[in-house]
């Protein structure tokens, strides 16, 4: 029997180093083959995450090779008003919920229109609270060591915030902006990468449940 292989429709190419050189390698001591690309439209390299340009890539994979998984990896924070389950989200106040209101509606609206590709099977969403930049805050010691910045700065940030993933999606205080003020050093796709790949996956789930959920599903489908 052959083993998982999976197709991650990502916003970025933060999102795609990322699976592509920490999360890919976790998964594939597990048997599952993760291969992340970047959401297509012509002249534009993430940064815009409209339903209407993910929908073509997701009816492409999903036809494409049917013995494969679909996956897809886009941050809240920038996500725009036609994306399914948005403006219920708003109305909630707990980020894990505003989670599954927009993974749920993502997956209710793609099984409406390509649910004869088995897509209630086939399809994982994960729309990441509030930017995928909230993992790095998995590890403060390892943050701020990378970042050549006081730990109490860091824990400042958790300790108003909760957790990683309640760091929320104001302008000013989204897990990327935090990051940038913390440190003019901070580069996404460079120590973003780095800061990740010391802090590992396995931390990352331990501090991120919702991101857990997420790898959690990946990893059964070797099951």
């Amino acid at each position: 029997m052959s083993k998982p292989e999976v197709v991650a429709l990502v916003e970025g190419p933060t999102e795609k180093i990322f699976i592509q050189e920490i999360l890919c390698p976790y998964l594939a001591l597990r048997e599952v083959y993760i291969t992340p690309t970047i959401l297509t439209k012509p002249g534009q390299h993430g940064g815009d995450v409209r339903f209407s340009r993910a929908r073509k890539d997701i009816e492409h994979h999903l036809k494409q090779r049917r013995w494969t998984w679909l996956t897809l990896l886009v941050d809240y924070y920038g996500i725009k008003g036609d994306w399914p389950g948005y403006e219920a989200s708003k109305h909630e106040t707990q980020h894990t919920v505003k989670a599954r209101v927009m993974n749920e509606a993502t997956q209710k609206q793609v099984n409406e229109l390509f649910g004869d590709q088995d897509s209630q099977r086939r399809f994982i969403p994960y729309v990441s609270m509030f930017e995928f930049e909230a993992l790095l805050f998995s590890d403060a010691e390892i943050l701020t060591r990378k970042l050549n910045v006081p730990k109490h700065h860091v824990d400042k940030i958790l300790s108003q915030c909760g957790e990683p993933e309640k760091i929320n999606d104001n302008p000013q205080t989204s897990p990327s902006r935090r990051l940038e003020a913390l440190s003019d050093r901070f580069k996404k796709t460079t120590t973003g990468i780095s800061i990740a790949r010391e802090i590992g996956i396995a931390r990352m789930r331990e501090s991120c449940p919702i991101f857990n959920e997420w790898v959690t599903k990946l990893e059964n489908l070797n099951c």
